[in-house]
Parts: structure tokens; C-alpha cells; sequence
């Protein structure tokens, strides 16, 4: 199995930019879960789950997560939050029409094959099940958006190329570390409609002028 890319940062990750966060929800990312997902039961399996961050929240909404991530680093800091399996979240070791739920919490800038993870998510979902995909907002946040003055964006070009950088407006993020990938939002849904995922409800969070993530809640047929 491959090295992953946050391998190399996985212990920055969890003591000072997850500790950075601790007890805030600055880009709306428990707000999201919360509408998005919602109370329920079962199984649910979060991909690209990385340290397991998310796990408490999803056990507070009643689910049981499971996290899977290719990330030996990450899944260290993991262990203790929830069941963890290191694997490609692009063809996930799990049974077809298995779980009821699927959530991807920020990690389709970080997967330039999310469209298989995608289709992997579709696959393994129960018939009515849902995926929630939370993200940086595609139109607002990546290499092309200067993000210096939180009371004034700026939007620079780039935006339509889809494109992996390591361009950012701030050296204290994830993108200038490891790099990210970017989905403009025609290709994102594009991705939805191209693995049989139906879109049910949106939600965009984040605090300033313009939204930092960008949240989608999609059932299976």
C-alpha cells in the first residue's frame, strides 16, 4: 500500500491544527454534520476519516462510525475514537448494499480520485442510504481565493481549472503542506450524477462574506 501524503504531518495535524480548532467549529463542520446527516442508527462509515476527529459527533447523532483512511500516520492518532481500517478509499474493503450511511468530512480536495471514491460510496450504501459530503466551498476556497482580509475576499483566476497546487493564502493550513486538489462546482456535481447519487439538500457554512464550505446531502437508489 502506497505512503500517503499526510503521513508526513499527521502529528502537526492533530496537536497543533486540530488543538488550534478545539472546542470551534470555524468553517461550519459540525453544523453541517448536524443538518446534513442528522440523528440516526447503524453504521457509518466515514472515508478519509484521518485522526477520527469527527467520530464523537457522529456518536452524539446516535450513528456507530467506522473510519477507513490510507494514512498509517493519521490512523495512529485515530485509534481510541472509533473501529479504523487502513485502506484506499477509492475501492473500500466493505460489502456491497452494507451500511447506511457514508460520510466524507473535508477530503475531496484531498483525493485526486474522489470521483471513485464516490462510486465506491454509492456502491456500499444500503438502497435509500445517504452520503454526506462536506467540503472546502469549490467557488470560495482553493489556490485562487486569497483569504488574507476575512471581510474581503478576493477571487483571483484559477478558479475553472481544476487543478492540484500548493498555493495558499495562509503557510499555517493543510494546502500548503500537502497540496489540494480542485473541483469546480459543475464538476463536482458532475461527480454526484456520474456515481448514481441523487442530491437531496445543501448547506454552506463557515463565518465571514463568503461561505467556507460547501455540504451536500445524496441518497443511493
Amino acid at each position: 500500500m502506497s505512503v500517503a501524503a499526510y503521513d508526513e504531518i499527521a502529528d502537526w495535524y492533530e496537536r497543533e491544527f486540530l488543538s488550534a480548532q478545539a472546542g470551534a467549529d470555524p468553517v461550519g463542520v459540525h453544523a453541517a454534520l448536524d443538518e446534513m446527516l442528522g440523528a440516526g442508527s447503524g453504521i457509518c462509515l466515514e472515508v478519509g476519516c484521518g485522526t477520527g476527529t469527527h467520530a464523537a459527533q457522529l456518536r452524539r447523532l446516535g450513528w456507530t462510525p467506522v473510519g477507513m483512511d490510507l494514512s498509517a500516520g493519521m490512523l495512529r492518532h485515530a485509534r481510541g475514537r472509533l473501529p479504523i481500517a487502513r485502506a484506499d478509499v477509492t475501492r473500500l474493503p466493505v460489502r456491497d448494499a452494507s451500511v447506511p450511511a457514508v460520510v466524507a468530512v473535508m477530503v475531496h480536495t484531498d483525493i485526486p480520485g474522489y470521483p471513485a471514491v464516490l462510486r465506491e460510496a454509492a456502491r456500499v450504501l444500503r438502497p435509500g442510504g445517504v452520503l454526506v459530503h462536506v467540503g472546502v466551498h469549490p467557488c470560495f476556497c482553493g489556490g485562487f481565493a486569497d483569504r488574507t482580509d476575512p471581510s474581503a475576499i478576493v477571487i483571483r483566476p484559477g478558479y475553472r481549472d481544476g487543478h492540484w497546487t500548493k498555493e495558499s493564502w495562509t503557510t499555517a493550513g493543510v494546502r500548503a503542506k500537502v497540496g489540494a486538489s480542485h473541483w469546480p462546482l459543475t464538476g463536482l456535481f458532475g461527480m454526484f450524477r456520474d456515481a448514481g447519487l441523487t442530491p437531496v439538500a445543501f448547506h454552506e457554512g463557515g463565518d465571514g462574506p463568503t461561505p467556507t464550505t460547501f455540504s451536500v446531502r445524496l441518497t443511493s437508489s
